[in-house]
């Protein structure tokens, strides 16, 4: 168990060389530990709809094709304490069945238990925005929750 479930947060983190990477049923963050002291224009940061690139004083940290396409006008990235790089992606598909198996197609995967965890809690989120007013905090999920869990859209109300 490499990751736990952040209670909280609700972030399940997938842990990679430079950082760490997790996702909600609408974005995906990337945080990147940089030499302390980095500035902005060290930076040199591009976001495209399937394909992100970094680099930090000439040194490539992240480069490849993304596993799943995202809003290209609203990714952004932010410089926090000189220290860490916050990347924010928005998902083109933001429902709790688009559970993204790794950040790159073929790089920094997510081990199965790490999966499992991720894919419950975006199930649950589902959940809880489709059922406002209702209190999730002490809920667990078992059961079919793969591909986002049951799909209920279907039944009257």
């Amino acid at each position: 168990m490499s990751a736990p479930f952040e209670e909280r947060s609700g972030v399940v983190p997938c842990e990679t060389p430079w950082g760490r990477w997790y996702q909600t049923l609408e974005e995906v963050f990337i945080e990147v530990r940089v030499p302390p002291g980095t500035r902005a224009k060290d930076v040199r940061c591009s976001l495209r709809s399937r394909h992100i690139a970094l680099a930090v004083c000439g040194k490539e940290l992240l480069q490849g094709k993304l596993f799943d396409s995202t809003v290209t006008d609203e990714g952004t990235w932010t410089l926090e304490d000189r220290q860490l790089i916050r990347i924010v992606l928005m998902k083109t598909n933001r429902d709790a069945g688009n559970c993204w198996m790794s950040l790159l197609e073929n790089e920094y995967a997510a081990d199965p238990w790490v999966q499992d965890q991720m894919q419950r809690k975006l199930t649950l989120e589902r959940f809880q925005r489709e059922n406002p007013g209702f209190d999730f905090s002490g809920a667990e999920i078992s059961g079919n929750y793969s591909k986002g869990g049951p799909d209920f859209s279907s039944l009257e109300k």
